[in-house]
């Protein structure tokens, strides 16, 4: 709130009086300084992800997409490829088996899938084991529970 002086009045002397009216010189310079700062801000707040997307033909040959190789884990600790039961150390060996390729077996897809009650370390070591191994194109596997 400010203050008005006014000139010599009937009293013979100055009055002061209180003026009303907003001062909205420092609003818009408090305005503006926000403004700057938050155009400056906002670029350095986006994100980028890297996504490697498949090219938008068509597959020009009429041949089928090799079947991916399906791993199960079960709550007991079992893993399994396809119908066929292996261990931890012996799962890169029965991966690159059960696709059936003669190209390098570790460019072709895997899929993880487990059963809900499976701990998280269990199935860490198999993702684990597959990476170290050279297994980069694996994919997880997610049931509806209804």
């Amino acid at each position: 709130m400010g203050s008005k002086l006014s000139g010599p009045s009937g009293q013979g002397g100055k009055t002061i009086e209180q003026n009303a009216e907003i001062n909205v010189t420092p609003f818009v310079d408090i305005m503006l300084v926000l403004l700057i700062i938050f155009m400056v801000a906002a670029p350095l707040a986006t994100v980028s992800i890297k996504l490697d997307l498949p090219p938008a033909v068509p597959n020009p040959s009429n041949e089928k997409p090799k079947e991916p190789v399906y791993i199960s884990i079960q709550e007991a600790g079992g893993i399994y490829i396809a119908d066929k039961e292996t261990t931890i150390t012996a799962l890169p060996a029965d991966v690159c088996a059960a696709q059936n390729v003669t190209t390098d077996c570790r460019e072709e897809r895997v899929f993880v899938r487990a059963q809900p009650e499976v701990k998280y370390n269990q199935f860490m070591e198999v993702m684990n084991k597959l990476q170290e191994n050279g297994f980069y194109k694996v994919g997880l596997l997610n049931e509806d529970i209804e």
